[in-house]
């Protein structure tokens, strides 16, 4: 469906005006998209076209029919895109009062963003979720239309900030229109609403040619140039200037085989060099002064000696036009006075706004105009540049930050200064998503004469690029060679970046080099002592080293003091953050409930509070694993919800694991089975051992709850064979019920022998219960009855609803089969109102299947429940349940307030319910359901 077809129909605009010649069609869907504003209604449309299409003349259509509406309006101009967030601070200037509206930590962060106020760098998505909020505010009162022409030539915060907006609006009244001059690479728009705006018919076409052609016009010549100009309307107009009188009256001339830009362009180029020198002086001025105030256009005119009388000759060509703004005809015009001018003519004029650019109000633009004007190597313009770029970082502009640097690499003449910031600049390259471009710089460093500190920090960039672009076997020797390096430099970071190069083997795993994670565990090992006292990262790797190399039981006890000191409110955040997910992992493979769920928890809410955003995606993605371990798939669901936002947000490529697990857990054969190719084909082509490793246990749990023990086998099977990857244990239990079932009783005895081993180091009841468990299965006679009801016994001590579910099921169905019907009737009752509350479908059914078998009659019917909200609705009502607000419901889901009221409005509705309060009914907590003694 196109988005004419989703628009509503265009409600009645008094006295609107003709549509533009030949753009019927794209004026309807532009009042479409005004009326879905006008209706409370939030849209976006972002027209693409080449130049000359009449893009600009849309977006013009479209505040001109704005009645009623707030107009807000930003343009890209090539020449600023080294200035961070520029278009977002023009798009949001007339709305800074609002900012006192927004939660504290977004106004701080757009205040930083903009260069309002000192302060740590803003993470780019608290900035973005501060401008959904200020237009969200701003829609309050009367709906929103935000203009933004040349998007492609807005800086790249600019650009990823526009894109999450515009699919994170919902219920507000805000209209989004876009212009984007085609071919372009703006690929962060990719999957919003678009409008081709192409040439406009052969009769349109036609009488626009007419009315600038005066006189005669051959009719061969028309359809030439109608059929040349493709319909673009700024050919139309601007060829025929190139044509002569006897040219357009006969068609005398040489065919032009130039691409069609290229001949507006021209067309341009020979106006310009009609006009007198000194106006042409000054439209390069104008050209290379991306702000557009007359102001300090004519202050640099005045430095280069050019009269106010230059400006006449260009506003009579229709060029340029002088006013409250410095305004190009097009942006044609401008970058074809700046392609015109030689390099001694453009290094003058930047020069010269260089010289009038007030260097306390903006810095920034000054320094990059003296880079522009600097004809060789410049230290002094260098070190500007320097300073620019570390206020850039400091906005949260990494790509503009990068761009600096990179430039200041270009004008440094000392050799060892210049392998000194090539070295920050791929640094910053990396940061911002562009890895070829920092190799190249990484390459000038390493031929620059380096200190031992910039040379082990080069081999650190090398292999966080080489991590970052893939997970397989090049980071972790990268790692492990820079770490080497640090050594006497810096312990703590050398050790940090051995523990990166552990994490790095760990994930590569079975797809890393032969021996590759014992490898970095024993180089880890060999790394200097820890200061003492030992940070938590210390003990995080020394845990991990010791686990790899000398086995479980002499790592386990290490490790366990790592995740308490990460539960220790003594830990320094960063450390949280950076490595919260290792200790996570830790507490899974240590049986470690509390530290399961309290790790991921305490990392998530430090990342949303220090707006630190890009490490959610994987401590959702194990805060999902203690929801499922708890039965709680219904909230699980809601943070799948979530964490889809998050990826979506930050860009980051997760493989969907936690999606796939909770298939496997509900029983979703069918959706699972496209997950599973899914998450294996991402994962080995990130070169994700690890990950292999856990769709084979996914796998495993999905077909042994079908039933299917072979298939589980079969997936369970291959992971035993890598105990590299530290996985966690519980596919071991997934393993010994998928081989006793199939036959397989060595299988099944090799696997309990191995899980065994690892419980009676932990001795946590999960980890006891999970091998009881285990144990019974191959066990019989009173032997197997007394195991069942210690499992039961144990597991009934923890938050592990699932599994105490599978042993009442798996006791029932060995009750069953020692023909005592009665007994393992209670057990599958049990099994079964447990599973089916939870909603593992796959195991309830196989309790069911069994309670048939008994004699007893399964009631199929389920009470009332809340299946009808959808995930995002019945996450957004657990929150508004549990006391959050609007607004920190919004920060949290990357919605505004004003949606978040508009999705509870729906739940209200569908819950049969009015108020928040009620909440606390229609959703209560998860409870612990009866069960039978043991």
């Amino acid at each position: 469906m196109s988005f004419v077809d989703r628009m509503p129909h265009a409600a009645p605009v008094k006295n609107p005006g003709p549509p533009l010649r030949g753009r019927r069609g794209e004026c309807e869907a532009l009042d479409r998209l005004l009326a879905a504003v006008r209706a409370g209604q939030s849209a976006t449309l972002i027209l693409r076209g080449e130049s000359g299409t009449g893009k600009t003349a849309l977006l013009e259509y479209v505040a001109d029919r704005a009645s009623g509406c707030r107009i807000a309006r930003a343009g890209g101009v090539e020449s600023d895109m080294q200035i961070a967030f520029a278009g977002i601070q023009q798009l949001c200037a007339p709305m800074l009062d609002r900012l006192e509206q927004l939660p504290i930590p977004q106004r701080d962060a757009l205040r930083r963003a903009f260069g309002l106020s000192e302060g740590p760098a803003p993470d780019r998505l608290v900035v973005c979720l501060a401008v959904l909020g200020l237009l969200s505010e701003m829609a309050e009162e009367r709906p929103l239309v935000c203009l933004v022409d040349d998007l492609q030539w807005l800086d790249q915060s600019c650009r990823q900030t526009l894109a999450f907006v515009a699919r994170r609006l919902m219920a507000e009244q805000v209209g989004l229109v876009f212009a984007v001059r085609e071919p372009s690479d703006v690929g962060e728009l990719v999957g919003l609403p678009d409008l081709a705006v192409e040439g406009i018919g052969d009769r349109d076409a036609r009488l626009l040619l007419a009315s600038v052609v005066p006189g005669r016009l051959d009719e061969q010549v028309r359809e030439r140039i109608v059929a040349e100009s493709r319909g673009n309307p700024l050919a139309l107009l601007e060829l025929p200037r190139g044509l002569t009188a006897a040219e357009l009256a006969g068609g005398f001339g040489i065919p032009d085989a130039r691409p069609l830009a290229r001949r507006i362009e021209q067309s341009f180029l020979r106006r310009l060099l009609s006009l007198p020198p000194d106006t042409r002086e000054l439209l390069r001025l104008a050209a290379a002064e991306p702000t557009g105030d007359p102001v300090l256009l004519w202050r640099a005119a005045a430095l280069l000696g050019i009269p106010a009388s230059a400006a006449a000759p260009a506003e009579a060509a229709g060029l340029l036009r002088l006013g409250v703004r410095v305004v190009f005809r097009h942006p044609l015009v401008r970058s074809a006075t700046y392609r015109l001018a030689d390099p001694e003519e453009r290094q003058r004029v930047h020069r010269a706004l260089a010289d009038v650019t007030d260097q306390e109000l903006e810095p920034d633009r000054r320094a990059w105009h003296r880079a522009q004007a600097a004809s060789g190597t410049d230290e002094e313009v260098a070190d500007e540049l320097e300073r620019s770029a570390g206020r850039a970082q400091r906005r949260g502009g990494l790509a503009v930050a990068a761009a600096f640097l990179e430039r200041a690499v270009a004008l440094t003449p000392d050799p060892a200064e210049r392998g000194r910031r090539a070295v920050a600049a791929g640094q910053a390259k990396m940061a911002c998503g562009e890895p070829d471009e920092a190799l190249t710089l990484l390459s000038i460093a390493e031929h620059s004469p380096l200190d031992e500190f910039h040379r082990a920090r080069v081999d650190l960039v090398r292999a966080q690029i080489a991590f970052a672009v893939n997970r397989g076997s090049d980071a972790p020797p990268l790692l492990l060679k820079a770490a080497k390096r640090l050594e006497p430099l810096d312990v703590n970071v050398a050790r940090d970046t051995y523990l990166e190069a552990l994490f790095a083997a760990l994930f590569a795993g079975r797809l890393a080099e032969p021996g590759g994670v014992l490898k970095a565990a024993q180089a880890a090992r060999l790394a200097p002592p820890a200061k003492q006292p030992p940070r938590a990262a210390d003990l995080l790797l020394d845990g991990y080293a010791l686990t790899l190399t000398d086995g479980y039981a002499v790592g386990a006890p290490i490790l366990q003091q790592a995740v308490r000191a990460f539960g220790s409110e003594d830990t320094a955040t960063d450390e949280v953050l950076r490595y919260g997910f290792l200790a996570s992992y830790a507490a899974q493979a240590l049986w470690d409930e509390e530290g399961y769920r309290a790790l991921p928890t305490r990392q998530i809410q430090l990342a949303r509070d220090a707006g630190a955003l890009s490490v959610l995606p994987l401590a959702l993605t194990m805060r999902i694993g203690a929801h499922l371990h708890a039965g709680e798939l219904a909230t699980a669901a809601s943070l799948v919800e979530e964490l889809n936002a998050v990826t979506e947000a930050t860009g980051a490529e997760v493989p969907p694991y936690a999606a796939l697990a909770l298939a496997a857990w509900h029983g979703r054969e069918e959706e699972a089975s496209v997950l599973m190719e899914a998450s294996m084909e991402a994962v080995l082509s990130r070169g994700e051992g690890i990950g292999v490793t856990f769709t084979e246990w996914v796998t495993a749990v999905l077909y042994n709850g079908l039933g299917r023990y072979p298939d589980a086998l079969a997936a369970a099977g291959p992971a035993s064979e890598h105990p590299e990857e530290l996985q966690s244990p519980l596919w071991l239990q997934e393993l010994v019920e998928a081989a006793i079932r199939s036959g397989k009783p060595e299988l099944a005895a090799a696997a309990l022998e191995q899980l065994s081993q690892m419980t009676a180091i932990v001795g946590t009841d999960w980890a006891l219960g999970s091998e009881a468990r285990s144990r019974a299965l191959l066990s019989d006679g009173d032997t197997a009855e007394r195991l069942y009801r210690k499992a039961i016994e144990h597991l009934d001590r923890t938050e592990a609803r699932l599994e105490l579910a599978r042993v009442h099921l798996l006791y029932g169905e060995w009750l069953r089969s020692e023909g005592r019907d009665a007994d393992a009737r209670e057990h599958l009752r049990t099994s079964h109102d447990m599973l089916s509350s939870i909603g593992a479908g796959a195991f309830a059914a196989r309790a069911a299947r069994e309670l048939a078998a008994t004699g007893e009659r399964v009631d199929h019917h389920a009470a009332a429940t809340v299946d009808s909200l959808t995930a995002h609705e019945a996450q957004i009502a657990r929150l508004a349940r549990d006391g959050l607000t609007s607004p920190e419901i919004g920060a949290q889901l990357f919605i505004s307030p004003r949606t978040v009221d508009w999705h509870l409005s729906k739940v209200f509705a569908k819950l049969g319910i009015n108020s928040r309060r009620q909440l606390a009914i229609a959703l209560p907590c998860a409870a612990r359901p009866n069960r039978p003694s043991s």
